[in-house]
């Protein structure tokens, strides 16, 4: 087993970079959205369940294929936590 090395770094975007960046975080936040109301008027909150229903619609909606899997693996660790949370 090797040593892990944790590296923090500062992004440095340059104006373009940075409208970009945000514009990244804005659809994929907007897809996190959609997904959760998906989850929830479905109750479909297991990652591959809801990846059935909503990767479609996150790609039709402009999101990379990455980003879109990140999006609903979020969606969906977000719900466990809350479902844990109100068993605890």
């Amino acid at each position: 087993m090797g040593v892990k090395i944790v590296v923090q770094v500062k992004l440095l975007p340059t104006a373009d970079q940075a409208v970009a960046l945000r514009s990244t975080l804005h659809a994929c936040n907007a897809g996190a959205d959609r997904a959760a109301e998906v989850a929830f008027t479905e109750r479909e909150f297991s990652k591959f369940g809801l990846q059935k229903l909503v990767y479609a619609d996150l790609k039709a909606a402009g999101l990379g294929a990455q980003a879109a899997i990140r999006t609903i693996k979020k969606v969906s660790d977000a719900y466990t936590t809350l479902h844990a949370n109100i068993k605890a």
